[in-house]
């Protein structure tokens, strides 16, 4: 009978491992398929973190991709074989215009050199002297004769479409008639022509070496015809040889270089009076051209020795106005003399030309030298970009034009210009700025990224410091000191306020919190101080009450007794608000910091974002820690208590290490929350990119910038891309913070098993 039986658990034992018992099949087809489905499950999250990255990394990486051009037919400058004073290409880069010095427009296709129109200016036969354009968008041209008057006129294509054909047809205009206006009585060597707000102003250069000013005041009918009333003519003595005279659109500078000295006068233009001298400027070596760049605001100076060199007006801290040398440029010559200059219509992007034929590209702002390319077999005499700027245009000496299709999509965008300081125009000092759009089309984008990334983690460090040690310290005191029927009201109803939307959060931040703490901003301080020390003298006063009345509060319910003591410190702080501002700042505690401390407050800023946002997070970190802390085998508990250490010992020695890796978990998991908000700070802040970390100023944060950018930007463009750059930073910054969150939680885990 014995060994029946134990011939039968054998069996029992032999049928269990091998899987024929009943039930057990079962459970390891339930076990095989788990397994498989978090298998799965785990390489599709894996899988979908690649695939994000490889999308986010497929629009970024056109940012970085190298400019290029390709060269089209090489044609002999048609029309007249007179010298060309001056070349420019319409927009779909199809024709081409060429102005000669007989005074004849030239409208040719730029594929085959083929003659479109020749137009003869009024007064051609006495040639031109000096050439000049009022607007390269409005694509007006002024013209000197050889008897001093100025023609001005306008060269515009009209696009038809007949028989679903596209035409362009050259038109030339006159908006001032065609009738010469009067200027100087003697040719000049130098010419500046500019029309602002009604003002037409002429700069031209003697013989005497004096610059002769002329005015006149634009009048508009009803019928959209312009006249001109001849205003006053000054003349005046420049500190340096006038032999390039620079215009700014606005009417406000005067810029006269001496090519051999290689020296800028710097003027500043007075309505009334004779311009006022600002400073006379070294360039460094001799001046070869000048000219300006898109926004008028900016000159390059191309040098004798190579360099090109952008200046524009800036101001020192006592607020006068000085010529600053922003950059300089190299161009790759070889020691062969620059002897053309071009610039883009809307971008900061110019062209530089040599006697040897090579040209290269550069962008102002970025400091970027983009491309060189052999274009030309002869010196470059012009380089004319097209307005969209696909096309250039090189002009040889000899009469050779070569045209380039440009792919130059994303010259704004390096290293340099994302992270670091760049001196932009009208700023006093290289800065980290943020600016993707103007109501202008030739402003300069401004495309910091530092600003932003700044502003994400500021945003994130003041919710966390709001955020962990009531959530933390929350969670140990739920977790192993409050009763379970406390419990069960307090951890459910924490985490409810995960459930609370983000918007209503921001929403409330924005239009209510945040004028109440300006308001109120003493209270708040004082609550912040006062709060975090009455709970603790709260705790030692009741340790020393007498037993009687400790034992009435039933275990781990102590907890709720700090309620009211919240609540009237609260309200204490609050009430004696007005008292302690008046007593202490004046009536006004945010004048009195700007005025006592220098420091600014914005009504939405940091403090507030800390608050609400650190509200969003506190219920992730608490439950999380919580559950950690709860979690914690009881035998190491009731061991640890057993051998006679106390309910503290046992907490900061034993339960805490061992849960130390959930709630550094719950802690990261927290800042990820942070890290990667977006309405909230959208609505809590002023979303003004800045790069500092003060509590009472606002911020932007990539979040955010990408939720309000996103659907304004042009598919493809720098802007569009730069925001995908953006949210690849913010899948960095997250990747990191988790990678170094998963490794210090591997080796407290490591560290701590063995409790």
């Amino acid at each position: 009978m014995h060994e029946s039986s134990s011939l039968s658990t054998a069996r029992s034992f032999e049928s269990i491992v091998a899987g024929k018992a009943p039930g057990v099949r079962g459970r390891y087809l339930k076990d095989n398929l788990a397994r498989w489905v978090v298998g799965i499950g785990g390489l599709g999250v894996i899988g979908a973190l690649l695939l994000i990255f490889v999308y986010l990394l497929s629009e970024v990486i056109p940012l970085f991709a190298p400019p290029r051009v390709e060269a089209r037919q090489t044609i002999q400058v048609p029309g007249p074989q007179v010298p060309t004073v001056y070349v420019a290409a319409e927009e779909q880069g199809e024709v081409g215009m060429r102005l000669t010095a007989g005074g004849d427009i030239v409208f040719f296709d730029l594929h085959t050199g083929a003659v479109r129109s020749i137009q003869q200016l009024p007064q051609a036969n006495r040639g031109i002297v000096g050439v000049t354009t009022l607007s390269a968008d409005t694509g007006e041209v002024a013209v000197q004769w050889t008897d001093g008057r100025i023609s001005i006129f306008r060269h515009t294509y009209r696009v038809t479409y007949p028989d679903d054909r596209r035409m362009i047809t050259p038109v030339v205009e006159y908006p001032y008639g065609e009738t010469p206006l009067a200027f100087m009585n003697e040719p000049g060597h130098a010419l500046a022509v500019r029309s602002e707000r009604g003002t037409l102003l002429m700069a031209g250069a003697a013989r005497s070496g004096e610059i002769v000013l002329k005015r006149y005041t634009q009048e508009e009918s009803l019928f959209g015809d312009v006249t001109l009333q001849e205003g006053p003519q000054s003349r005046f003595l420049p500190a340096v040889k006038p032999d390039i005279l620079l215009l700014e659109p606005l009417l406000t500078w005067l810029y006269v270089i001496d090519r051999q000295s290689g020296k800028i006068a710097f003027y500043r233009l007075l309505t009334d009076e004779a311009p006022e001298l600002v400073e006379v400027y070294a360039i460094g070596s001799a001046a070869r051209d000048a000219r300006y760049l898109a926004g008028g605001i900016s000159i390059i100076v191309a040098q004798a020795d190579g360099i090109v060199s952008q200046w524009f007006p800036a101001r020192r801290p006592d607020g006068t106005a000085y010529l600053a040398r922003v950059r300089t440029f190299a161009a790759d010559t070889d020691g062969a003399t620059i002897t053309a200059l071009g610039a883009e219509l809307r971008r900061r992007t110019f062209a530089v030309g040599d006697e040897t034929g090579r040209v290269t590209l550069f962008y102002a702002t970025a400091g970027r030298r983009l491309i060189t390319e052999k274009m030309l077999d002869e010196p470059v005499a012009h380089l004319s970009f097209n307005p969209r700027a696909k096309y250039l245009m090189a002009v040889g000496a000899n009469g050779t034009i070569r045209g380039y299709d440009v792919h130059n999509e994303h010259p704004e965008v390096s290293w340099s210009a994302l992270w670091g300081r760049v001196w932009y125009e009208s700023y006093d000092e290289p800065r980290f700025l943020w600016q993707s759009s103007s109501a202008s089309a030739d402003f300069e984008p401004k495309f910091s990224l530092t600003p932003l990334s700044i502003g994400t983690l500021k945003g994130a460090f003041y919710a966390m410091i709001f955020a962990v040690p009531i959530a933390v310290l929350g969670a140990i005191f739920t977790a192993y000191f409050m009763s379970p029927e406390m419990r069960q009201l307090v951890k459910p109803t924490v985490e409810i306020l995960a459930a609370l939307p983000s918007v209503i959060l921001g929403f409330l931040a924005g239009l209510w919190l945040a004028p109440y703490v300006e308001t109120n901003l003493p209270g708040v301080f004082l609550t912040l101080l006062l709060l975090p020390l009455s709970i603790p003298l709260f705790g030692y006063l009741w340790a020393h009450l007498p037993r009687k009345l400790r034992y009435r509060i039933p275990p781990g319910w102590e907890a709720a007794i700090l309620i009211p003591v919240v609540v009237l410190v609260v309200w204490f702080c609050f009430t004696i608000d007005k008292s302690i501002e008046a007593m202490l700042f004046g009536g006004n505690m945010q004048a009195w910091m700007d005025q006592e401390l220098g420091i600014h407050y914005d009504q939405r800023n940091a403090l507030v974002v800390g608050i609400a946002m650190g509200i969003a997070v506190i219920p992730i970190v608490f439950s999380i820690a919580e559950d950690a802390i709860f979690t914690v085998p009881k035998h190491l508990t009731l061991g640890s208590l057993a051998l006679g250490a106390t309910s503290w010992q046992t907490l900061t020695r034993v339960v805490l290490p061992t849960a130390s890796p959930g709630i550094f978990s719950a802690i990261m998991i927290g800042m990820g929350r942070a890290v990667g908000e977006t309405m909230i700070v959208l609505m809590a802040t002023g979303n003004t990119p800045v790069t500092d970390f003060s509590l009472f100023q606002g911020m932007r944060t990539l979040a955010a910038n990408i939720a309000v950018e996103m659907p304004e930007s042009e598919v493809g463009s720098t802007h569009f891309r730069l925001l995908f750059l953006a949210g690849l930073v913010l899948f960095v910054f997250t990747f990191i913070f988790n990678t170094l969150a998963e490794i210090v939680r591997q080796r407290l885990r490591a560290r701590y098993s063995a409790i």
